[in-house]
């Protein structure tokens, strides 16, 4: 029995986690073009880091679950419902953007239809959040679990820790995803943490933490399987941290020469999950010459047009400054 088949993934499971894999990566690729065409304002990217994002997304039910994904999680939103063509619109801030309507910078994701609650500029906050819809579940016999993820430098922010101490304390139904990919911004991971490991992090609060390879998709699928699990069976929240690599610049306007050198980069290419994942599909006759070439031609075909109907959507109409926003009683 080969490693899908272990943890019960079918042929069809894998062939459409590839193709939500290389979907991240083909969009992320097509926002950098038409950030330095100055169509776009800013790219976060998430290569590198694709593969932990949809295999955790694989690992949750995601008709039912709660999902708070961080800026860098173009594959987490793909795979939990969230279209090219909606990624699209929210790159070019249009009125359609499902995420705030283009009244947010890229990569603040929110879909209300698809149970994912809508991120703020300052990082970490997602944690407690992801926490109190933990609890309202809870406290509403909601069967749902909370999943949410965070960079290893938001790991360092208080809002991390109130929320997985409050979720450990009470056990609640909470899976806290780390993506480790060794930089927050300009500083490496060595200058960031003391621990060897940020699931280290969990025995002080009480609650379940692992470390897992982030370029492996059965790696990051059984463990955040495992922890989906517990959340079911109300043994508490669990920590995992998925080790990866950030293969691009923090972020467009980022020059990232300043504290990394090119080799350091390309021999981290070497390890890149989604080519890893690809080879093991050839070995196992999954992903065909003739399949490859067919999902790629789609995926061009629709990231265009995604492209294009973004590009020529209208952005939001001035008499619409004041929609979703209130006033305190008595303040003028």
């Amino acid at each position: 029995m080969n490693k899908h088949e272990k943890l019960g993934l079918s042929d069809d499971d894998v062939l459409e986690m590839y193709r939500l894999i290389l979907t991240a990566r083909r969009v992320d690729e097509r926002m950098w073009l038409l950030n330095r065409a100055g169509k776009i304002p800013f790219v976060v990217s998430c290569q590198g880091q694709e593969v932990q994002q949809v295999a955790a997304s694989f690992a949750l039910n995601r008709d039912r679950d709660y999902s708070a994904p961080y800026y860098r999680d173009v594959g987490v939103v793909l795979a939990m419902g969230m279209t090219v063509k909606e990624l699209m619109l929210q790159a070019f801030a249009k009125a359609e953007d499902p995420n705030s309507g283009g009244r947010q910078m890229p990569g603040h994701f929110g879909h209300k239809r698809l149970r994912m609650l809508s991120g703020s500029s300052p990082v970490t906050t997602q944690v407690p959040h992801a926490v109190g819809v933990a609890l309202a579940t809870r406290l509403s016999n909601d069967p749902a679990v909370s999943f949410v993820t965070l960079g290893e430098g938001s790991s360092n922010q208080g809002d991390f820790h109130e929320g997985c101490n409050f979720a450990a304390v009470h056990k609640l139904p909470v899976i806290v995803m780390v993506e480790n990919n060794q930089y927050a911004i300009s500083v490496g991971l060595g200058d960031q943490v003391a621990c060897e490991k940020i699931s280290d992090r969990a025995k002080g609060y009480g609650m379940y933490g692992e470390t897992v390879d982030g370029n492996d998709p059965f790696d990051v699928y059984r463990a955040v399987k495992e922890a989906h699990d517990r959340a079911k069976n109300q043994e508490g929240p669990s920590l995992i941290e998925a080790v990866s690599y950030r293969l691009t610049p923090h972020s467009s306007d980022d020059d990232d020469s300043s504290y990394r050198s090119q080799e350091e980069v390309e021999k981290a290419k070497e390890n890149d999950g989604l080519i890893h994942f690809r080879n093991y599909l050839k070995e196992q006759n999954i992903l065909t010459d003739e399949v490859e070439e067919e999902i790629e031609t789609k995926l061009k075909e629709e990231i265009d047009e995604a492209t294009d109907y973004a590009d020529q959507a209208p952005y939001a109409s001035e008499d619409t400054l004041y929609d979703h926003v209130y006033q305190t009683k008595g303040v003028n």
